[in-house]
């Protein structure tokens, strides 16, 4: 973020606002009813250890402090698309909230949009920038929060002409859009949040951990100051996946293209990637993965190769195995000691 904190607010007709609904989590991507009530307790495995950011070097593509980024957009530029964006509204009780570097779009009540972007959106692009990205978005990007899934499927297929794939929310670069049902929880949102930025820094980016490290914090708080993601819904699926001996090898995960991600097994895919970086950030070395991947990804499209290296291990397959044992230790749900700070919703 820059010093400018612009959070213009536009309201175009206050409508019924559902009840506000607080939450001491910043996100939750899958629906309540499949999460049940076990979601909240604490987990077998210890504490997650501070993660603490190894130290800058220069050249890298990376953000060391809150707002030591490179914004683009002045704010004649985030005044003009909102103008135009005005013409552009499906009805006249949306709220638009001018949220650096989004413009965020929603038709709760203003003041649940204005939270929303606030403590979610701002905390996550804050938190985001501290430890992985430097660069904003390359363009100005929509948020638009739908209040439930009628006004979500029936506003996309409006604004977009296509009908969601997804009951939860998706990121369209085509768009120039993060179009979300808002009534399944902030954590889809934030999960995508991470997409325009890994395409702004790392366009290179391989599938694994573009939606490796977007998953991580579909269900996420904050530790030491950082953005944490905890254990969720993926995981009962991946230790079936891992019991069942699906899982792939990680040099076989980290090789995929988009194709033989997304199409090819990709739930397991997700859940792999997912728990990988869940096992790093757990060790203190997601940060440093991401600076030595970035730094290091002319001679390592993949990661591979830099992901040995860190883990310091000579046996992929060892490792494997070892990992594999470790998910199977783990719960569903998160560290309830390890809430976000009073505001952080």
């Amino acid at each position: 973020m820059g010093t400018n904190q612009l959070a213009q607010v536009s309201t175009f007709r206050v409508s019924g606002s559902p009840s506000m609904l607080k939450k001491y989590q910043v996100l939750l991507v899958a629906p309540l009813a499949l999460l049940g009530p076990a979601l909240l307790y604490r987990l077998d495995p210890p504490p997650p250890r501070a993660v603490r950011p190894p130290p800058a070097t220069a050249g890298d593509n990376f953000s060391t402090a809150a707002g030591a980024s490179l914004e683009t957009f002045t704010d004649a530029d985030f005044a003009r698309h909102v103008e135009q964006l005005k013409k552009r509204l499906p009805a006249n009780n949306f709220t638009v909230i001018i949220q650096r570097p989004f413009v965020v779009i929603g038709d709760e009540s203003p003041a649940d949009v204005k939270e929303h972007s606030e403590k979610t959106v701002k905390w996550a692009v804050d938190k985001l920038k501290q430890d992985f990205f430097a660069k904003d978005p390359k363009e100005i990007l929509d948020i638009w929060l739908f209040r439930d899934v009628v006004s979500y499927e029936k506003n996309a297929l409006t604004l977009f002409s296509e009908k969601p794939t997804t009951p939860y929310g998706y990121y369209s670069s085509t768009h120039k859009a993060l179009v979300m049902n808002i009534s399944t929880g902030g954590g889809t949102l934030v999960h995508e949040i991470v997409h325009p930025f890994v395409e702004a820094n790392f366009p290179a980016c391989p599938p694994w951990f573009n939606e490796g490290l977007g998953s991580l914090y579909e269900q996420s708080g904050e530790v030491d100051g950082h953005i944490h993601g905890y254990t969720n819904w993926r995981l009962p699926g991946l230790q079936a996946a891992i019991k069942a001996r699906k899982v792939p090898s990680f040099k076989t995960l980290t090789a995929l293209d988009e194709n033989g991600f997304y199409n090819e097994d990709k739930g397991t895919n997700y859940g792999q990637a997912r728990y990988l970086c869940y096992y790093l950030q757990q060790q203190g070395l997601l940060i440093k993965f991401y600076r030595e991947f970035y730094a290091h990804r002319k001679e390592d499209p993949s990661g591979y190769q830099t992901l040995r290296r860190i883990l310091r291990v000579a046996d992929m397959n060892a490792f494997k195995r070892m990992w594999e044992r470790y998910v199977l230790g783990l719960r569903q749900g998160y560290e309830v000691d390890s809430l976000p700070p009073s505001g952080v919703n």
